[in-house]
């Protein structure tokens, strides 16, 4: 009877370790659930902010591209302007000079084409007169002459000093040389055709004989 009261406590006694083991490895079960589900979410939270991050990094590396292009844009479009605005001033400039140009020499066709007839005034001026008549036809040649010249200097023309002057080359022209003791070297020592500048402009050059 003994024996079997004491079989009957050891099968107790079994039979509770095993359910407290039981209990025990169903803990440690739930506990590694859980654990292996905030691990999860955990990791899947980390992974959320990695992709956040590497969207914001692109959004930011898409920005910076997009504001390079604009500068560099901005960069053409503005040398673009400053060429376009060197062209227009150069252009302004080389029509406000031609205009003016065309102002200040607007007669010089008109006296080149004078130039042979006061020649011509010249020619006849040498004329030494033998008699009253001769003498009253030159003097009216020589008014003539005289109202063409005044009318040359109203327009800014003038006639180029050359007997008794330097020789010049952007003045005169050369055609014989001389040695005259009376003279200094290079010196225009006759003048055969005389030259006419207007205003600074040279028309046509004097033709001269040069001392050596």
């Amino acid at each position: 009877m003994e024996n079997q009261t004491k079989e009957t406590e050891q099968l107790k006694e079994q039979t509770n370790g095993a359910v407290e083991e039981t209990e025990t490895n169903t803990s440690f079960k739930e506990e590694t659930v859980v654990g292996n589900d905030t691990a999860d979410v955990g990791q899947a939270e980390s992974n959320e902010d990695k992709e956040d991050s590497f969207k914001e990094e692109n959004v930011v590396d898409e920005s910076a591209i997009k504001i390079s292009e604009l500068e560099k844009k901005l960069d053409e479009s503005e040398n673009r302007y400053l060429r376009l605005y060197a062209d227009f001033e150069n252009f302004r400039r080389r029509s406000q000079l031609e205009k003016e140009s065309s102002e200040k020499y607007r007669s010089q066709s008109l006296i080149t084409n004078l130039l042979p007839a006061i020649d011509n005034f010249e020619r006849a001026l040498q004329i030494e007169p033998n008699d009253e008549q001769s003498k009253a036809l030159l003097e009216g040649v020589r008014m003539v002459y005289r109202s063409i010249i005044d009318v040359l200097k109203d327009e800014g023309a003038e006639q180029i000093e050359a007997v008794g002057q330097e020789f010049d080359p952007n003045y005169h022209q050369a055609v014989m040389q001389t040695d005259d003791p009376e003279f200094g070297s290079n010196i225009v020592v006759e003048e055969f055709q005389k030259g006419y500048k207007l205003k600074d402009r040279v028309i046509r050059p004097s033709m001269v004989k040069v001392n050596q």
